[in-house]
């Protein structure tokens, strides 16, 4: 008996079933960075139109976490999608390298600056510090597959980026837009400093909700008032607030001009409130107010209260800031603690008296509450105001407060001497709100956001009062509290020596080392605001690490900033105000959003609840290419859910699309494209088809990947490869593949087609699946020496219109695919090659159908198909009506002729020839070397 194994051309691959990530993909990794991967990739691009890409520097502190992940997967997609369009694409990670957070960790070991370690030596361990942190987030950025310059990042602690740094501020200095003010800014008592409106959160917060009586000061404009009405009785202007601490600091009592305000009876004398909010107030107090009488807020200015503690008299004032939201309508006014308070108070020339230190103490001499740490103040305060009858009402509130994002302790206003960049003392606001507008916001809600937060923040506070950053390195009159007029040459000249020597050349000078006046001048001992630092790397990060891309000394604009949600009041705003301060024009062309990780249930990661998902444990057990499955599958414009069950689910996912690949690799064995190639002109119809169907996805696949809808890529990926390759094409080429002889017409068109859809999927998956892409890359038939991440989209050989309808076919076989599922449950038939199947149509469907003819039965993988008109039908037919409304009926039945060995179809022919008694005609004819030509299937 002949063994017809051997005539079979069965698959033939290296590439496993089992991926393995976990375990292979550092060894890929191992070679990536033996051959410089990065560099090659680079050096073949470097010609193409450049698409410039600023990596945000995350902090160099701590282990990454899953939205580390995300954000950095995220940006390789990007930036490696760009390459796909035929772009130079460089990507220069970074990391943000001031700042308290590594202060305090260097704290912990020496102590702070003077106990065991001078400022210098502790710079020099917070340097060495920031060294270790970035490394170990190194390794784990790498392990994910990010494709990037690691070993030549930029760091904001490089002598060369501080150096520009400064060079950007003396710019700035330059354009006019850094002031002095001494101005109420966010304190954080932990920190012992002031902190920057992106390092501030807001979390409910218990405080005393307070109305206080300051009792009016009698006056001719007083009486003019309410003389008739008050009958000598004592008037109070009331106030509300939930900051007790502050009142030591009131310097006014603001009005709304347009609001009116009622003189209301109360006990032994008169309050008064604004009318609209008089009925609140006495159900909060628990009395009938009724008023006397009625006068608008304007009418009120000028008169005066007396503080009711403090030995000062206080002004009635007109605020724009005075609402009816809650309260009375009459609001307490501390210019040293409130940036409202101060605006206001500018305009009346009112005192911003701080009688808070920057230990959180008040001065002494501070009536009721010197020497009291501030968060021991209201006790007091309230007792001082019983005991003089000023407190009308007390009772707990829970509201919205701001808190240290890195401490999560109450923050407070206090003013302090502090440099600031002014939103419109040279018009930065208008112009960055105009930048806004002409920049590619992803999801377009990002714009509202940020334009919004533009339009509406106080001055930006730049400097700190820190030892670990880059200094506010210029000179101050002593006497006036102004710049040096040289201040921006000067600048220019300390960042040539910082470049050069590193910034202990301006920590351990004296003035008279720049050539500046002793006696005149001092040195600013504060450092620049750590979100300056990484506001200024698109200008600094290419300076420090890629100086020869700069024009004439200016960095390029960035095509895309990519990070969390939360940096459209950080990231994205500092580089924005940055950048249209120094040069008139945003940073970035385009700004894309991502949200932030959370549990199934929508839960924020917690180490409490046990949901926490570490990467490193994804990469230990799924490896990272499931992981970048994940991400790019992920709807990242809202939150991101992750758990296990999630991860498994994408690790299906991947084996699906591995499984694809393996077929078209271990398909493709023996196949050489200068040797086999098949013209298109001479390929079977189904594999013209297929590459035209490929042509179409590859066009949704290239607008997904330029829209960043990387879920989408996904989507279309992975049903791409689950239902028209795995599910229809592939499934129906077994036969022409295996049984045809090796060089037959027939089976090199497969082939050819294989090969096309190879060289297209594996492009389509490097920027998702870049571990298993190359992979793939490295055991495609055809010269192999360049990078799948180096290449463009595949050239797919251009396909005229199609003779057969193969959208009527496609829906055809799915009704077939329902009547044999039937047959299959009944128990008639185990597979499709069981059956025979006869099909009753007329019109446009009938003729798609008699096009391919007998080929039917190979689209049907079945053993035999007919086409018969529809009024021959019989009863047992099953009726399918297509998407335009044709029908067509179905039967099938079990064929009643004998298997051939070879190719497993139930032919009437088997047997037919006698040198092979157990085959069909077809096989036979393969067998002896006679090739079947096929023209459709």
């Amino acid at each position: 008996m002949t063994d017809y194994k051997s005539t079979i051309n069965l698959p033939q691959t290296e590439f496993p079933m089992q991926a393995g990530l976990a375990k292979r993909e550092p060894e890929m990794l191992a070679r990536w960075q033996q051959q410089g991967l990065y560099a090659a990739v680079q050096s073949e691009t470097r010609e193409r139109a450049p698409f410039w890409f600023i990596d945000g520097p995350p902090y160099a502190n701590g282990d990454i976490h899953i939205g580390h992940a995300v954000n950095k997967v995220l940006k390789d997609i990007v930036v490696k999608s760009a390459r796909l369009d035929g772009r130079h694409a460089p990507f220069t990670p970074g990391w943000d390298c001031h700042g308290l957070p590594i202060e305090l960790q260097v704290e912990k070991k020496f102590g702070k600056v003077g106990d065991k370690l001078d400022a210098a030596a502790f710079r020099a361990k917070c340097r060495e510090y920031a060294g270790e942190q970035v490394e170990r987030q190194r390794v784990d950025f790498e392990r994910l597959g990010v494709l990037a310059d690691w070993d030549k990042p930029y760091l904001t602690m490089q002598p060369a980026f501080e150096a520009e740094q400064l060079r950007v501020l003396a710019r700035i200095v330059d354009n006019g837009h850094v002031v002095r003010g001494f101005k109420p800014v966010h304190w954080c008592l932990d920190c012992g400093s002031s902190l920057a409106e992106a390092e501030v959160e807001y979390q409910d917060k218990q405080s005393h909700s307070i109305y206080v009586r300051f009792r009016a000061v009698a006056s001719p404009a007083l009486s003019a008032l309410f003389g008739d009405k008050a009958e000598g009785r004592p008037i109070d202007f009331l106030i509300w607030t939930t900051t007790p601490w502050t009142l030591p600091a009131n310097q006014a009592i603001a009005v709304g001009a347009q609001i009116r305000y009622d003189l209301v009876s109360y006990g032994d004398g008169f309050l008064v409130v604004a009318s609209d909010l008089r009925e609140a107030l006495g159900q909060a107090i628990g009395a009938d107010l009724q008023s006397v009488s009625t006068v608008d807020g304007a009418q009120l200015e000028h008169l005066r209260a007396q503080h009711p503690f403090a030995a000062r008299e206080v002004p009635l004032i007109v605020g724009e800031h005075v609402t009816l939201d809650a309260g009375t309508g009459l609001v307490h006014t501390a210019p040293a603690h409130g940036q409202e308070d101060y605006a206001v108070g500018l305009h009346y020339d009112l005192p911003v008296d701080n009688p808070v230190g920057s230990n959180g103490v008040f001065i002494e001499g501070t009536p009721v509450v010197g020497g009291l740490f501030v968060r021991k103040a209201d006790a007091p305060i309230l007792d001082a105001l019983r005991a003089s009858g000023a407190l009308l009402h007390d009772h707990a509130i829970t509201h919205s407060y701001p808190h240290c994002w890195r401490h999560k302790t109450p923050l407070i206003f206090r003013a302090t001497p502090q440099w600031f960049i002014s939103m419109d003392a040279a018009g930065l606001r208008k112009n960055a709100i105009d930048a806004i507008a002409k920049t590619q916001w992803i999801p377009g809600w990002g714009e509202s956001r940020i334009r919004e937060m533009v339009a509406g923040r106080p001055d930006w506070c730049i400097s700190r009062q820190r030892t670990w950053g880059v200094p506010m390195a210029v000179f101050v009159d002593r006497q006036a509290q102004t710049l040096h007029p040289k201040t921006s040459e000067l600048l220019r000249q300390i960042a040539d020596r910082v470049e050069q020597d590193g910034l202990e050349a301006w920590f351990g000078s004296s003035p008279s080392d720049w050539g500046v006046d002793d006696a005149q001048f001092e040195k600013c001992p504060d450092t620049l605001d750590v979100w300056f630092d990484s506001g200024v790397v698109h200008q600094c990060g290419f300076k420090s690490v890629a100086p020869d891309v700069l024009d004439n000394g200016q960095a390029p604009q960035a095509d895309i900033y990519l990070e969390g949600s939360d940096q459209h009041r950080g990231w994205f705003q500092s580089s924005l105000l940055t950048s249209v301060a120094m040069q008139g024009r945003a940073p970035y062309k385009a700004v894309l959003t991502h949200g932030f990780t959370v549990d199934e249930q929508g839960r924020k990661m917690s180490k409490s609840l046990g949901n926490v998902v570490a990467p490193q444990q994804v990469l230990k057990t799924l490896g990272a290419d499931v992981l970048r499955l994940w991400v790019a599958a992920s709807d990242y414009s809202g939150e991101i859910a992750i758990s296990d069950k999630l991860l498994a689910r994408m690790a299906d996912a991947y084996r699906r699309i591995r499984n694809t690949a393996r077929y078209l690799l271990g398909n493709l064995h023996g196949f050489d494209p200068v040797r086999d190639l098949v013209p298109v002109d001479r390929m079977v119809g189904v594999d013209i088809w297929a590459i035209a169907e490929a042509q179409r996805l590859q066009d949704e696949l290239r607008a997904a990947y330029g829209a960043r809808e990387f879920h989408l890529v996904y989507h279309k990926l992975h049903n791409y490869c689950v239902v028209d390759l795995g599910g229809r094409y592939l499934d129906l080429l077994k036969d022409r593949l295996y049984t045809l002889p090796t060089n037959s017409l027939a089976r090199r068109s497969a082939q050819t087609a294989l090969y096309h859809l190879a060289e297209a999927l594996v492009r389509w998956i490097a920027p998702i699946l870049s571990f298993t892409a190359d992979e793939i890359w490295a055991l495609l038939p055809g010269d192999r020496t360049s990078s799948v991440f180096a290449q463009r989209w595949h050239n797919l050989p251009a396909t005229s219109k199609p003779s057969v309808d193969w959208a009527v076919l496609c829906a055809v076989r799915e009704g077939v695919k329902k009547v044999l599922e039937d047959l299959r449950a009944g128990g008639a038939i185990g597979s499709g090659l069981n059956a025979e199947v006869d099909l009753y149509a007329d019109g446009a469907v009938a003729e798609a159908l008699h096009e391919v003819g007998d080929e039917l039965r190979f689209w049907f993988i079945t053993s035999g198909a007919r086409v018969h008109a529809a009024a021959q039908k019989p009863a047992q037919a099953v009726e399918f009506t297509l998407d335009g409304g044709d029908r067509i009926w179905i039967a099938a039945t079990a064929s009643g002729h004998q298997k051939c060995e070879r190719c497993w179809h139930q032919r009437a022919d088997v047997g037919s020839i006698a040198a092979h008694p157990t085959l069909c005609g077809r096989c036979a004819g393969n067998v002896d070397g006679i090739a079947e030509v096929r023209e459709y299937i």
